[in-house]
């Protein structure tokens, strides 16, 4: 249905994705209006572009590697231009009413590799949010940022060493 354009089928997709898809635009672009700009421009491509959506994989992924390559798009335009800064690509994470000693722990071990995460350069923290935040393989970020599949595993394993050793210092 939502390929014959009935608007009430693109409306259940848009409500069942549009959050997940706002979080990441959001991790990558940070800021919120722009964030929601390139989601929904995101939704447009998809639905206007539904006819290359194979099957082949979830449509919530397929969505949201269209919502990364436009971000990414995005990012790239504007560090061309150096009209906003990319400062940060992650959010903070989401409270969560579980204040077990053990959760609480977790959460702000997690808050702190997230910060620390912030001090690496963009390459770093671009290639290490693809891969270790949203997910994404080797093979996927290095498709996604435009570089080789060596690359990308270089730049992945620097992140890496770089994060640990900005977290020992922290």
């Amino acid at each position: 249905m939502c390929r014959e354009g009935k608007q009430s089928a693109q409306l259940e997709i848009y409500n069942r994705y549009y959050k997940a898809m706002y979080n990441t635009a959001y991790r990558i672009v940070k800021d919120k209006f722009e964030a929601e700009d390139i989601m929904q421009e995101s939704f447009l491509n998809a639905f206007t572009k539904l006819h290359l959506f194979k099957g082949d994989v979830a449509f919530g992924a397929w969505l949201k590697k269209i919502v990364i390559n436009n971000s990414i798009h995005h990012y790239r335009k504007e560090k061309k231009n150096e009209k906003v800064p990319l400062d940060d690509v992650l959010y903070k994470v989401e409270d969560n009413n579980d204040v077990s000693p053990d959760h609480e722990f977790t959460k702000i071990k997690a808050q702190k590799v997230l910060k620390t995460m912030k001090m690496l350069k963009d390459s770093y923290r671009v290639s290490l949010t693809l891969h270790l935040i949203e997910g994404y393989d080797y093979e996927e970020v290095s498709e996604i940022l435009g570089i080789s599949y060596a690359n990308c595993r270089t730049t992945i394993s620097r992140a890496k060493d770089s994060l640990r050793k900005k977290l020992i210092e922290v």
